[in-house]
């Protein structure tokens, strides 16, 4: 375990918390059809240390339909947003593929899905560029790849 020094806020600024470092990210896949996005991604976690347990965050630039049937583990977190389970991830270990297919509200030509980690059980991730995934979707049916 690499611990890393972490600024805490609190009555007594002498002290420095130390939590474990890990380096989570996202590789997948997301196409879209007649309004209708397909998201498939394995989380990733490059270590030093294990997560405990981990939470995604998808955000898309279109407003979702009403209606979603979401696999277990994901949520609904607002008009735009799902948040999905990731789990523990060993030290340099993969997680349990994630997959996922939501309904826009219309058919957008074009949609923006905006991935990031919004909990990771308590240890510090220094290298947040590849947690962090951007992928312009066009309604083409062909996947783009991150």
């Amino acid at each position: 375990m690499t611990p890393v020094a972490v600024a805490a806020d609190g009555p007594d600024d002498g002290w420095v918390a130390f939590a474990p470092e890990a380096d989570l990210a996202y590789h997948g896949a997301a196409s879209m059809a007649a309004g209708q996005v397909d998201v498939r991604f394995v989380p990733r976690n490059h270590g030093p240390s294990a997560v405990p347990d981990a939470t995604v965050r998808l955000r898309w630039s279109e407003p979702l339909a009403n209606r979603q049937t979401l696999p277990d583990g994901c949520a609904r977190s607002g008009a735009r947003v799902v948040l999905c389970r990731v789990g523990a991830l060993d030290a340099d270990g993969l997680g349990e593929r994630i997959e996922l297919r939501v309904r826009l509200r219309g058919e957008p030509s074009e949609v923006l899905l905006e991935m990031d980690t919004v909990w990771s059980g308590g240890v510090v991730d220094r290298n947040r560029a590849n947690d962090r995934q951007r992928v312009l979707v066009l309604d083409t049916g062909d996947s783009y790849y991150f």
